[in-house]
């Protein structure tokens, strides 16, 4: 008798987190990995840190190899394999190789990790000088354009974090940097008064961001590199070199053609086991669509930290356990020049939208002691007026905004109310933190606003 096959198409963050779990889970499980690139279990979020220069080396961002896996866990890993169809009633995913070769290969259960995909397909981004930067691939190919051609001027189609995280890297490269932004500020992400920040510090650094700015096109001579970007009505900038970063969107052709049910965020449905709508199927990562615990509603928030967790919880239960994926807050951090930029829960705006009744409250603070040259650190709190329940906290600051956001998520978890944060017992000396917590301070504020309520 033969033992299971479980089948994982996709090799990075969630897929190879499945792998890896379901092998612990059971030995003798055959587990094979299709994934269609060279590599796998890299850390992608790494990225910008190599195009900077700052990680030496590529195989710094490698986890492991998949020499790695085959040998130490027995993990059949096959690279330059793409999943072209999947068939439920027959248990058979159709795979392409790299080499032309078609292939069907049986399983008894299956995880799709197919992650994401650039969210636009703007013309000219088949460009030679044109990059995504979505994968360490795609980034190696960059870091090599940038020794190469030397590059002088770059333009970056989008303003969320990822941009602006390769805006800071092709700075610190000498490189002249212009952000084209289809909306009214950076930082969809977070309210007005961080995107200020974000904009201040870009500014000051000499990138020129340009906001109402959809790009169109990305143009130059046929079959030549790109030389211009064309963007909003009219408008035109030269570039010898564009990076897109214009967001992500879950890549579902996959699940979709085999009758697999999507969600309303357009991304793969899962239930908290991972479990799709399909039997002996399950999904994890920037395909799928996450319970977002303060709304109680399906989210899409691809990030690696959420594609560990989920893969995780899907390798388990597909050898057989009995895990469970609660759902996010959607806790972000990102450091653009000197200033950390975090967020957590809801901003004001998806709060109103989720049908709260949102009030909000802002304050400026010191990181630490001033003897220890504490810097500002701005504090947002985001609650529900009727019920003091928290909704939201974002921070900006040059010291400790990216993980004392975390007081923050541990709450939104908790499911606390701004009233049970007061006499929160947080750690205090004097080159960490101020006697009072900057969060304590603007929990303080909102309680006076619930209070006049």
């Amino acid at each position: 008798m033969r033992n299971e096959r479980l089948l994982v198409i996709g090799g990075v963050a969630a897929g190879m987190s499945a792998a890896s779990r379901a092998r612990r889970r059971d030995p003798n499980l055959e587990i094979v990995v299709l994934e269609k690139g060279c590599d796998v279990s890299y850390g992608a979020c790494g990225l910008p840190y190599f195009i900077s220069g700052r990680v030496a080396d590529a195989s710094e961002l490698v986890v492991h190899n998949a020499d790695y896996f085959r040998k130490e866990h027995g993990i059949d890993v096959r690279l330059g394999h793409k999943a072209v169809a999947i068939e439920p009633g027959f248990k058979l995913v159709v795979v392409e190789t790299d080499q032309g070769q078609r292939a069907e290969i049986p399983y008894d259960k299956l995880v799709l990790a197919t992650g994401g995909a650039p969210a636009e397909d703007i013309p000219g981004s088949d460009r030679g000088n044109v990059f995504a930067c979505n994968d360490l691939a795609s980034a190696v190919r960059l870091r090599a354009f940038l020794e190469r051609e030397k590059p002088r001027r770059a333009v970056i189609a989008g303003a969320g974090y990822i941009g602006l995280e390769v805006a800071d890297a092709l700075v610190g490269r000498g490189l002249e940097v212009t952000i084209l932004e289809r909306s009214e500020a950076a930082l969809d992400a977070v309210d007005s008064e961080l995107a200020v920040e974000s904009e201040r510090v870009l500014t000051s650094h000499g990138v020129a961001l340009k906001k109402h700015a959809p790009v169109s096109q990305i143009a130059g001579p046929a079959g030549a590199l790109a030389t211009s970007v064309l963007y909003g009505l009219a408008g035109s900038i030269p570039a010898d070199l564009v990076i897109l970063s214009t967001g992500i969107r879950p890549r579902t052709e996959l699940a979709d053609s085999a009758g697999i049910v999507l969600g309303r965020t357009g991304a793969v449905a899962v239930d908290d086991a991972m479990r799709t709508s399909v039997h002996s199927i399950f999904a994890a990562g920037d395909c799928t669509e996450v319970q977002h615990i303060v709304t109680g509603a399906p989210a899409y928030f691809p990030l690696g930290t959420t594609a560990n967790k989920q893969g995780r919880v899907a390798g388990e239960n597909a050898a057989g356990g009995r895990a469970r994926f609660p759902g996010i807050v959607g806790t972000l951090v990102t450091k653009v020049f000197e200033l950390e930029i975090a967020r957590t829960g809801l901003s004001l705006a998806q709060a109103k939208d989720a049908g709260f009744s949102p009030q909000s409250v802002v304050i400026t603070s010191i990181s630490k002691a001033k003897y220890f040259e504490g810097k500002p650190l701005l504090v947002k709190l985001i609650w529900d007026q009727p019920t003091g329940l928290l909704l939201g906290c974002q921070m900006a600051g040059e010291d400790g905004a990216a993980k004392r956001i975390d007081v923050a998520a541990m709450a939104l978890h908790a499911r606390m109310r701004v009233a049970d944060m007061l006499n929160l017992d947080l750690g205090y000396a004097p080159p960490f933190a101020p006697v009072w917590e900057p969060i304590l301070i603007a929990a303080h504020e909102a309680m006076k606003l619930i209070a006049r309520s």
